[in-house]
């Protein structure tokens, strides 16, 4: 097959380093594939990864014309047989420019915490959880399937990088401290509260111990971040917070934590790298992954919502005062989740996952008729959510990352927590 995967963007994140990743494990699996999208970070690991690279057009609007109509273009003179754009505005554009090109297909993954309802009930769809895909396929989605983040667990283990050694001589910490690490998009929807939270539960803990708390990433809340961090910093008199800002290769960071706090696929691979990891969520959500813990993110996804900040901060300090003290069981959970990503969450499964999906849905069809009419309820509640967009912008209420911020909902809490876990 001939594939184009067209990643929301090019920055740091979960969503792009898998489509990148799947990308170039698709074509290894013996098909043709090209990456489309604007330059940025990941540009670099596109190019690592011997993947042809093509520049879109600037959009300043989503969908795009001028993006659709190079999309067009491109399938029409290259003879593609599936667009696949990860998120809802590739997803989109994919879909417009299949529909200018008789013979070519489009597809979408989610890795949201939440589906767009405008991208049509018709449209070939992958999501990220068991959760997700139970609401789409409830709610009459049919060409639903569910693709888990992958992890490349090669690159993405302590012998594959410079080991934690030099990661610390290069921001200057030394052998003896303990690090927690977070690598992460500072995007102030979903992610910036739990980021903000594990500075002060940070700051309580490095009172009794040397520990410091290292967050790999930059966006929108950066400016948040520094501040927070230089209050807490300048308040003990010594830099306990540091803010490294967005690294093309981030893995060093995992190698050299002693502990990982993530969500989504930063959580996947700082399990790979063999690190005890606590899931990070909104509202004061952190959990300890263990076996006792497993199932409800195997679920849900690598994502909570808890019952409050202050109850959450506190529970953090709690885990990772239990974490920090004990080494041994630091190395236990550290082997349970790299067992648990070589045998759930390898990239060359994830693959032929793809692949298989690539294949079913050129298949199928829905038939021309209920393709229009899904298309055009989709059209309109595009439009409802464009107006409620405007509406929040005018007065100074508009999310940044609207899907992020609204994960269907979660199961109940299995939560096993500080020493009991």
């Amino acid at each position: 097959m001939k594939i184009l995967i067209y990643p929301h963007d090019l920055r740091i994140g979960g969503s792009q380093v898998n489509a990148i990743e799947l990308g170039a494990a698709v074509r290894d699996l013996g098909h043709s594939v090209v990456i489309f999208g604007q330059p940025g970070t990941l540009t670099r690991k596109v190019r690592e990864l011997d993947l042809e690279f093509i520049q879109a057009p600037t959009p300043r609007k989503r969908p795009s014309p001028s993006v659709c109509a190079t999309l067009g273009k491109l399938a029409r003179g290259r003879m593609l047989d599936v667009l696949h754009g990860y998120e809802w505005p590739p997803a989109l554009e994919c879909l417009i420019a299949s529909r200018l090109v008789p013979g070519s297909s489009s597809m979408a993954t989610v890795m949201s915490m939440a589906v767009a309802p405008f991208i049509p009930r018709t449209m070939p769809l992958l999501v990220g959880t068991e959760q997700i895909l139970g609401a789409e396929s409830a709610s009459g989605r049919q060409r639903v399937g569910l693709l888990e983040p992958p992890v490349d667990v090669i690159a993405n283990s302590p012998s594959a990088v410079a080991g934690p050694v030099k990661f610390r001589e290069r921001f200057g910490l030394n052998d003896q401290v303990q690090l927690v690490v977070c690598v992460s998009r500072l995007a102030r929807e979903l992610k910036l509260e739990g980021i903000l939270s594990s500075m002060d539960a940070i700051a309580e803990l490095a009172r009794l111990r040397d520990v410091r708390l290292v967050i790999v990433g930059d966006g929108p809340g950066m400016s948040d971040a520094i501040a927070k961090a230089s209050a807490i910093n300048d308040g003990l008199g010594r830099r306990v917070v540091l803010l490294t800002g967005e690294l093309e290769d981030p893995r060093p960071a995992y190698a050299a934590a002693d502990v990982v706090l993530g969500m989504g696929g930063s959580a996947l691979r700082g399990l790979s790298f063999g690190k005890p990891l606590v899931v990070q969520g909104e509202r004061g959500f952190w959990e300890l992954l263990s076996p006792e813990s497993v199932d409800r993110f195997l679920w849900q996804g690598w994502y909570g919502v808890g019952s409050g900040t202050e109850a959450g901060r506190e529970n953090l300090i709690s885990i990772l005062g239990f974490l920090l003290d004990n080494e041994q069981e630091r190395a236990r959970l550290g082997s349970f989740g790299r067992e648990l990503v070589q045998d759930r969450f390898s990239l060359t499964n994830a693959a032929r996952v793809q692949v298989q999906f690539y294949r079913r849905s050129l298949e199928e069809s829905t038939g021309t008729f209920s393709s229009l009419r899904a298309e055009a309820l989709a059209g309109v509640q595009y439009a409802a959510y464009v107006g409620r967009r405007r509406f929040h912008r005018y007065f100074g209420h508009n999310a940044a990352d609207d899907f992020n911020a609204k994960p269907v909902a979660s199961m109940p809490s299995l939560a096993v927590r500080g020493r009991d876990s």
